[in-house]
């Protein structure tokens, strides 16, 4: 369902540091999903997932800003499919490093 994706930004809350210059590139084997990201304010990033149930992923990430930091957090990301047949993901998250705050964020499959 995820491999070879990519996804784009769309919206995210004012404590996040994603961006619609972010780009995550994902991919998946069996029940695991990883992804690279980079562009905005992140200079490189990771996560790894694992795929619930319902397709929704249980995350972990990490990346180091433009200011040097290392940023770690959680995240649930679920699913929606688009009528065009890409797939939205609606992200609630915390951060486990910094100040701990939470957010929400959306994410969209870029078109080939």
């Amino acid at each position: 369902m995820y491999n070879n994706k990519t996804f784009r930004s769309v919206t995210n809350t004012d404590n996040g540091e994603v961006s619609s210059e972010t780009l995550f590139h994902y991919h998946q084997q069996d029940k695991l999903v990883w992804a690279e990201y980079a562009g905005g304010s992140i200079v490189k990033g990771f996560l790894i997932a694992v795929v619930q149930p319902d397709n929704s992923l249980d995350m972990r990430y990490e990346h180091v800003n433009k200011e040097g930091e290392l940023m770690t957090g959680k995240c649930l990301s679920t699913p929606e499919m688009l009528p065009d047949g890409r797939i939205r993901l609606h992200e609630q998250w915390q951060w486990t490093s910094g100040d701990q705050s939470s957010g929400e964020s959306v994410i969209e499959e870029v078109a080939a």
